[in-house]
């Protein structure tokens, strides 16, 4: 991302505290991003009508309608990307998240210099380069990374930056077998601490997308006590 990029690269940040919100709008602003705020789960989807953000940075813990929440609704239209704030120590909570299709998460409390550095990676993530950008088809499933495409059958899908990025990855290497780890380290963002089960998340969403039956999945399956393969001939 080029420096003339960031600058008209636009976030949203969600959270009810005040002094969190003024902290991360200017951290972000001093880096060259613009910043659009709100201060509840309503005022964020109003103002989602009206502006189109390039990354969302969404707190857990809302009054009335909580970001979980929140995740769902924007989910069902739009697959921004979501960077959770979250203080719950329930590491369910962020799994959770994680399935609704957030793409990472900072715990409070938390550096300003650590968020950017997701916010960053995040939206690096979503511009891929040079080799990478190579489609992939894999049987009946197509991924072109320079445009980020995914077709099924010739039938499109929406995936979410983390979902896209595991898809490609594996795409890249169609029949061989991927551990959690392996894939955790090559969608860079995902928050570590979250293990093995951000992966697992991931996988039940790309799953729920681009198989016909996701309780009985042919094109990305598990290889027991090992991790995962995209079946080149599903």
């Amino acid at each position: 991302m080029t420096d003339d990029d960031q600058r008209m690269t636009h976030v949203l940040v969600v959270d009810d505290e005040q002094d969190i919100v003024a902290i991360v709008r200017d951290y972000l602003a001093d880096a060259g991003y613009r910043v659009s705020t709100a201060r509840s789960g309503e005022e964020a989807l109003r103002l989602l009508r009206s502006i189109v953000p390039d990354l969302v940075v969404l707190d857990l813990g809302l009054p009335g309608m909580d970001g979980l929440d929140v995740t769902r609704r924007v989910r069902s239209t739009s697959a921004v990307p979501i960077i959770m704030l979250t203080a719950r120590a329930d590491e369910a909570d962020r799994v959770i998240g994680l399935e609704l299709g957030a793409d990472d998460y900072v715990v409070k409390p938390f550096s300003p210099r650590e968020l950017l550095a997701r916010v960053r990676a995040v939206l690096r993530r979503g511009a891929p380069v040079g080799d990478d950008d190579r489609p992939s088809r894999v049987g009946d499933l197509f991924v072109d990374p320079a445009r980020r495409v995914v077709t099924v059958g010739g039938r499109t899908v929406q995936l979410t930056v983390s979902e896209f990025d595991l898809l490609a990855h594996m795409a890249r290497s169609p029949d061989r077998v991927f551990t959690r780890g392996q894939l955790l380290e090559a969608i860079h963002g995902v928050a570590v601490d979250a293990g093995l089960r951000a992966i697992d998340a991931h996988v039940k969403n790309v799953r729920r997308k681009v198989e016909d039956d996701p309780h009985r999945p042919a094109r990305l399956v598990t290889v027991h006590g090992v991790g995962y393969r995209l079946v080149d001939r599903p």
